[in-house]
């Protein structure tokens, strides 16, 4: 039995009009160096204090708080309305911050400022400035 000449048309057709995916490299080792450089190292040093402040702030108040940083011993959270910043300004002079710097004598936090805001997006990123 021969075959259909329309079905071998269509089979030569078929390979012609196939598109050809050239092979990228895999990114697991360039992300995993990655990984270790910046967020493992970041995340060892917040991490302590993370779950410190997720433990002494209540989760009504700590769901419009952002950690963003912490630099010399100084935790800069972000809070999303000025009522909460005030509430929250009100439990660190109740003794709050007190107990988050004996929590976290191993990140050496000496102080907590509060900022109103919330945390940008990626994209929304602004560039720093020479001095910054």
């Amino acid at each position: 039995m021969t075959p259909n000449p329309d079905f071998l048309l269509l089979q030569r057709l078929a390979r012609h009009k196939q598109v050809r995916v050239p092979q990228t490299p895999a990114l697991g080792e360039a992300l995993v160096s990655f990984f270790k450089q910046t967020i493992e190292k970041k995340h060892a040093k917040v991490g302590k204090v993370a779950d410190a402040w997720l433990a002494l702030v209540p989760p009504t108040l700590s769901e419009h708080c952002t950690l963003e940083g912490l630099h010399r011993g100084v935790l800069t959270v972000l809070v999303d309305s000025s009522s909460h910043l005030y509430e929250l300004k009100q439990l660190l002079l109740a003794g709050i911050e007190k107990q988050l710097m004996l929590a976290c004598k191993s990140a050496h936090l000496k102080k907590v400022t509060l900022k109103p805001g919330r945390p940008e997006e990626p994209e929304n990123v602004r560039p720093r400035r020479g001095g910054d």
